[in-house]
């Protein structure tokens, strides 16, 4: 099967709903609203890095929608558009049916079409690059946190990347269910961020771990921040394991695509009460401060000594 009719079978879905001009040209092309601005975000997964060998077609499909949706949810943009570039080892078309179903699934939940991309030959990569709506000056940005803000995360941490790692050693088999579904089809958190625009001072997406994200957030906003481990929202599958690794996970773990914000402590109630509406937990696990640092406090408040390192990509 040549490039262009494995393009035309698999990935071009008829004329663009959502844009001018979609897949067909040499460029796609996408309307701006008045008043407003596009986010745009890019992500790359490789096999072997981002992803194991053996994973469920389905499951990439969705997980590579689903880390730029969350990219979009932390702007608090809407999304409309993507655009797909996919390296495949051979044409598989068993393989490429189950992959397009998950991830047009996710893109069509949250009226994301695709607009256009690439397709080649080489090892199994996957980049995306999304789109979508804000109004001008309504992005959740990183700079926008200020001391006396309110910290607060969305979801439970810690389980996807303790669950990476029980895969890493062989034991992938015994994983509960629960752990594999968030490791493998996060859920981004879109309607949250649209309605965070106007109550959270600056959000970010939980993709490299809490203390690594959130020190994006300090080192943009020039802030400090107090985070209380005994408030954090720790996945309960991990807990029974050992409360002490699972602390570590929290802080240090990554694959959440939870999100991560800040807001006044006047907005409490009104956070509160939209978690209740969307049907998602959202903890307040800190506060913003003067200074430059991340202090985690045990639940006795004393400062730790030691603060585990998040993801790096070139670690």
């Amino acid at each position: 099967m040549g490039e262009f009719e494995l393009i035309r079978r698999f990935f071009d879905r008829g004329p663009a709903r959502r844009s001018p001009l979609g897949i067909g040209d040499d460029c796609a092309l996408v309307a701006a609203r008045e008043h407003g601005q596009i986010a745009t975000t890019c992500d790359l997964l490789v096999e072997g890095r981002h992803f194991f060998a053996d994973v469920s077609p389905a499951d990439l499909g969705h997980k590579a929608g689903a880390v730029n949706l969350s990219d979009l949810a932390a702007m608090g943009a809407e999304p409309f558009g993507f655009l797909l570039s996919i390296s495949l080892p051979r044409v598989d078309e068993a393989w490429l049916e189950a992959f397009t179903e998950g991830l047009f699934a996710i893109a069509d939940r949250y009226g994301c079409e695709l607009l256009g991309g690439d397709t080649t030959a080489g090892p199994l990569a996957i980049s995306i690059t999304a789109f979508g709506h804000v109004p001008a000056g309504a992005a959740l940005r990183r700079d926008g946190a200020q001391p006396d803000d309110d910290l607060w995360v969305s979801g439970e941490i810690g389980g996807p990347s303790w669950a990476v790692g029980e895969r890493y050693a062989g034991r992938g088999h015994a994983l509960p269910a629960s752990l594999v579904r968030r490791l493998d089809r996060p859920e981004p958190r879109v309607e949250l961020g649209m309605a965070l625009r106007h109550l959270a001072s600056a959000a970010i997406d939980l993709s490299d771990g809490l203390l690594g994200d959130l020190g994006h957030i300090i080192e943009r906003s020039r802030v400090g921040a107090e985070v209380d481990e005994s408030a954090l929202p720790v996945s309960p599958e991990i807990v029974a394991e050992s409360r002490d690794r699972a602390i570590e996970f929290a802080l240090a773990g990554g694959d959440e695509y939870e999100l991560l914000f800040c807001a006044p402590p006047e907005n409490r109630s009104a956070i509160e009460a939209l978690g209740r509406r969307l049907g998602i937990p959202l903890t307040r696990i800190g506060r913003i401060r003067d200074g430059a640092s991340i202090q985690v406090h045990d639940a006795r408040g004393r400062p730790r000594a030691r603060l585990p390192r998040s993801h790096e990509h070139f670690g």
